[in-house]
C-alpha cells in the first residue's frame, strides 16, 4: 500500500483510474480503513472516467497512529457534552479534513471531487468550509452537520459501534463486526450472511487493532462544534445522500445538511441504513458518477 507525507503524518492510500482523469477523493468514516470503500464503487466509478483515490484516516488503517496522544476518556466527554459543554480532543476534525487535503496536494491533483461517508462526510464539509479551492464539489453520505438539536440516533445503534470487541483476537473482532453491521445495516438492502463475513474478515486483516486510535477518533467527532451556520457560505456544488432507514444518523440530519448548503441537492435512498453494500453500490454509483460527471460538464 503506498504511502505519502502530508499534513505531519503518512498517509495509506489507493489510487484507480488514469491519473490525468478527474480526480474523486474518498473519505471513510468513524474506525473504517479504506477497504470500506466497495470494490466495486472505485472500480465503477474509474470505469466512468475518474481517477478515484481512497485512504485510512489517521489512526486507522495503515496511516499513522498517533499513541502519543494517549486515550480520551470518552465517558468523561460524553457528560461534558451531554450537558452542553465544550470539550477538547488530541485532534480535530479540521486535521483530519487537512490531512485529505495535505494528500491530494502530495499527488499532484490540484483539486478534487470530495466524497465523504458518516464522519468522512463531516470532514468532507470542513474540506468545503476551510479548503473550497481543492474541492470541484463535496458529497456528504448519511453524515450531519452536527446541529446540536437535531434528533440522536438510536441507542443501539450508538452501542453497537461503541461496543468493543470481546479480545483483540481475530475472531472476536470479525464477532463484533458482524453484530455492528446487522444493526446499522439497510433493512431494505439486507446482505448475506457470506457478504457480512467477507467484508469484516477484511477490514479485521487489513490493519493491527488500535482501540486508542478508534476513541481519538470519536474524541474528535464528539469535540467538533456544528457546522450548519458555517456552512451557509459555501459556494460548491453539492451532493446529500441519505438513507431513511438509518438507525445511527437519522434521516434529519441529511435533511440538515442539505437546507444547510446553498443549491445542494438531496437524494434520500428509502430502506438505507448505515452502510454501502453490494445492493446499495450500484445507486452510490450512478448517484456520485453522475453528480461528479454534471459538475465537470458544468466546468
Amino acid at each position: 500500500m503506498p504511502q505519502v507525507r502530508a499534513n505531519k503524518i503518512d498517509i495509506a492510500y489507493e489510487s484507480l483510474g488514469r491519473v490525468t482523469d478527474p480526480a474523486i477523493l474518498l473519505i471513510m468514516g468513524f474506525s473504517g480503513a479504506l477497504v470500506g470503500w466497495p470494490d466495486a464503487l472505485c472500480e465503477g466509478l474509474a470505469a466512468k472516467g475518474f481517477r478515484v483515490i481512497r485512504f485510512d484516516n489517521r489512526d486507522i488503517g495503515r496511516s499513522t497512529h498517533l499513541d502519543a496522544l494517549g486515550r480520551p476518556d470518552l465517558q468523561a466527554m460524553f457528560a461534558e457534552v451531554t450537558a452542553g459543554r465544550p470539550v477538547a480532543a488530541p485532534y480535530a476534525l479540521d486535521d483530519m479534513a487537512a490531512d485529505a487535503v495535505g494528500l491530494i496536494d502530495a499527488l499532484g491533483i490540484d483539486r478534487a471531487h470530495i466524497v465523504g461517508a458518516s464522519m468522512g462526510g463531516m470532514i468532507a464539509q470542513l474540506v468545503a468550509i476551510n479548503h473550497p479551492a481543492k474541492a470541484k464539489s463535496i458529497v456528504s453520505i448519511m453524515s450531519t452537520t452536527g446541529r446540536r438539536d437535531l434528533p440522536p440516533g438510536k441507542p443501539e445503534a450508538f452501542a453497537a459501534i461503541m461496543t468493543p470487541p470481546a479480545s483483540p483476537s481475530r475472531e472476536d473482532r470479525i464477532a463484533r463486526g458482524l453484530a455492528v453491521w446487522r444493526v446499522i445495516g439497510s433493512p431494505g438492502f439486507a446482505a448475506t450472511d457470506e457478504e457480512l463475513t467477507a467484508f469484516v474478515t477484511r477490514s479485521a486483516d487489513y490493519a493491527p487493532y488500535d482501540p486508542a486510535g478508534i476513541v481519538r477518533q470519536m474524541a474528535a467527532v464528539l469535540a467538533a462544534p456544528p457546522r450548519d451556520e458555517r456552512l451557509r457560505s459555501v459556494r460548491l456544488p453539492a451532493l446529500v445522500i441519505h438513507g431513511d432507514a438509518d438507525p445511527l444518523v437519522p434521516i434529519s440530519s441529511g435533511e440538515d445538511a442539505a437546507r444547510s448548503i446553498p443549491g445542494a441537492e438531496l437524494l434520500i435512498i428509502p430502506g438505507a441504513g448505515h452502510n454501502i453494500n453490494e445492493a446499495l453500490t450500484p445507486i452510490y454509483l450512478k448517484a456520485i458518477g453522475d453528480f461528479a460527471a454534471k459538475v465537470e460538464a458544468a466546468g
